[in-house]
């Protein structure tokens, strides 16, 4: 993996500076795209922005974090390429590598605590995909390129 893109609305800013901590503490490359202060934005801007160089970084994943994960989570699936996922436990962010190849971990930064949500992000960066599920990734991919 070459990089880690993370970005979030306001709501999410508080867990995102905590998750880039704890990313730089455990020698990940980081690119902070935002935002960078509790002031009320748009969340698609960041979501397109993360997205994008997710797409354009062979390799790299993204992260971005809402108030639910919600937002952030349906924007990003509007770019073509990116599978994300919205997770609220550990486990789900291992079976969301494993069977989808997620490429966006979408997280809540209300409603899960600090602590899930760095044992998410760490399942998600550790987890590899299953290559008994490309087929099923091929269909999306082909009704995405319809």
């Amino acid at each position: 993996m070459n990089s880690i893109y993370i970005g979030s609305d306001h709501a999410g800013f508080e867990t995102k500076q905590k998750i880039v901590e704890w990313l730089k503490n455990n020698n990940y490359t980081v690119n902070d795209l935002g935002t960078n202060s509790l002031d009320s934005v748009d969340y698609p801007d960041y979501a397109f922005k993360v997205c994008n160089e997710v797409i354009k970084n062979k390799h790299s994943l993204g992260v971005l974090i809402c108030g639910t994960g919600f937002g952030m989570c349906i924007a990003a699936n509007k770019v073509k390429g990116i599978r994300a996922v919205d997770v609220i436990k550990s486990d789900m962010a291992s079976l969301a590598k494993q069977h989808n190849n997620a490429n966006v971990l979408c997280l809540s930064g209300r409603f899960i605590s600090i602590d899930e949500n760095i044992k998410i992000v760490s399942n998600f960066l550790n987890t590899t995909f299953e290559d008994r599920h490309q087929k099923r990734l091929d269909k999306i991919t082909n009704y995405e390129n319809q």
